[in-house]
């Protein structure tokens, strides 16, 4: 079924999205007959999500969860940008509203936006995005510059990206401040395979900001 999704999309119709939503709530109450009373009742979920908008990275689906286990934010390239109110108005009501315990940030083998950062094409508004990407090559392009693979060097891109963006997502004042308050918070970093379904981790967890570059680092408030 999947496979036919990428190939083709023509049966989905504007109507066959509606037609799908009463399937998913006739097979929901089928399974649970107060699956919608029990969502309805409020969130609490343990993980936040910061994953690409690609399409073919749905959250829930690829790590087996249901609706109310993840609270998400996407957006292109998986990024982790401190001046994205959006991301950080997520990141803030995750942390301090839903006290989630996990914040992942999820990256995918092949994905557009880190693709287009290694060319020199403009693309209109969206390159003033990429141009953040652009940034993390220029730090491992002794690395990246010696990968002659195109495909290898778009992959390690692809992780150096996601571990840049996890030290992004720790130097922001909201996941300090939760470690400065002692509350259970975890920062880690993934690259999903759209080849194999599976994910890789890149092993750059932490729940604190000890190894963090001294100028990154916000010392506790005075109360």
């Amino acid at each position: 079924m999947c496979a036919q999704l990428i190939h083709d999309t023509s049966h989905i119709t504007y109507q066959s999205l509606l037609e799908g939503n009463k399937q998913f709530v006739a097979d929901a109450l089928k399974e649970d007959p107060e699956f919608f009373t029990t969502l309805a009742n409020g969130q609490k979920p343990p993980v936040l999500w910061i994953g690409c908008a690609d399409s073919r990275v749905p959250a829930n689906q690829i790590t087996r969860t249901n609706p109310g286990e993840i609270f998400v934010h996407r957006n292109i390239a998986n990024m982790v940008i401190h001046t994205d109110m959006n991301m950080l108005s997520v990141l803030d009501y995750a942390v301090n509203v839903l006290q989630v315990k996990h914040v992942i940030v999820t990256g995918h083998y092949g994905c557009g936006g880190v693709l287009a950062s290694m060319t020199n094409k403009q693309f209109g508004l969206i390159d003033n995005w990429l141009r953040h990407i652009k940034d993390v090559y220029r730090v491992h392009a002794q690395e990246l510059d010696a990968i002659e693979d195109e495909t290898k060097r778009g992959d390690r891109l692809v992780e150096l990206n996601v571990i840049e963006n996890v030290s992004n997502l720790c130097k922001t004042s909201i996941v300090q401040n939760a470690w400065e308050k002692g509350q259970e918070l975890h920062v880690h970093g993934w690259v999903y395979s759209l080849n194999t379904g599976l994910i890789n981790d890149m092993k750059v967890s932490t729940d604190n900001n000890l190894k963090m570059d001294e100028v990154f680092r916000f010392t506790p408030s005075a109360s």
